[in-house]
């Protein structure tokens, strides 16, 4: 199935920056399952400073605003070549050793409620594989999925307590749980194709962990399935700050506003 996808983000500012430097991680990996047929980045009111592969084999690209500038348009098109590996992504990848990936991060501390996740997941009588699906529906049933109720900032331990949030929390939740008990796990940031809309307000998010014998695989805690076709792999890390789309800083400016605009289709 090959998947057409576009993603638009717009800064603007009242007052043009003193400066201002954006990390992009917007390049779908290369995988089994997962082909690259074509993909473009266009940038205006910025320039490329610089091009690399970080330590959790993301492709990023450093960008500049031009001096002067109250806009930051950060484009990303093509078409990516999907083939269903049930969640399977396989063996480890990359610069990070395996280990670095049971590190819990300020998003992924555990506290009491990831305490008891862990705790359940141990319990479980069952296959490491059915543990973790386990775990997923246990998350799925105690924290539901509500926009507009957490951001970037929420720590997992906030959303059990909170009781809500989106694929993000869910994710870390899932991922320090999984940590907790043994298991190196990350955040995944990307794509989703939707059966009811092609236009998306943000991307998608959530987490793999390595398990013996089939290296690393997907579970998305939101909608309670390991990814499918549907699902374009961009970036990974050990929470959402290694994986963000789009992260970075600006000095001076006035009334920041970002809009994105994101459209998936086969």
């Amino acid at each position: 199935m090959i998947l057409d996808i576009s993603h638009k983000t717009e800064y603007r500012f009242d007052e043009a920056p003193q400066y201002g430097l954006q990390q992009i991680r917007l390049t779908p990996k290369s995988q089994t399952g997962q082909a690259i047929k074509v993909w473009d980045i266009h940038f205006e009111g910025g320039q490329c400073e610089a091009i690399f592969t970080d330590y959790n084999d993301n492709l990023t690209h450093l960008i500049s605003l031009d001096a002067g500038s109250t806009h930051l348009t950060v484009t990303s098109a093509g078409q990516v070549d999907m083939t269903d590996q049930h969640g399977i992504v396989g063996p480890h990848r990359g610069y990070a050793p395996l280990w670095l990936y049971l590190r819990d991060t300020m998003l992924t501390e555990p506290g009491k409620g990831i305490a008891a996740l862990a705790q359940r997941l141990a319990e479980h009588d069952g296959t490491e594989l059915e543990k973790l699906h386990a775990l997923s529906a246990a998350i799925g049933q105690n924290v539901r999925y509500e926009t507009g109720t957490t951001d970037s900032m929420t720590t997992a331990e906030d959303a059990i307590k909170a009781g809500v949030g989106v694929c993000q929390d869910h994710s870390h939740i899932f991922i320090a749980a999984a940590r907790q008990s043994g298991f190196p796990a990350r955040y995944v940031s990307g794509y989703l194709m939707m059966n009811d809309r092609i236009a998306q307000d943000a991307t998608h998010a959530w987490a793999e962990v390595h398990i013996q014998d089939l290296g690393w695989v997907g579970f998305d805690v939101s909608n309670q399935i390991s990814p499918d076709a549907r699902y374009v792999r961009v970036a990974t890390g050990l929470d959402y700050s290694d994986a963000a789309p789009i992260s970075g800083l600006t000095f001076g400016g006035q009334n920041e506003s970002i809009s994105v605009d994101v459209q998936v289709q086969q």
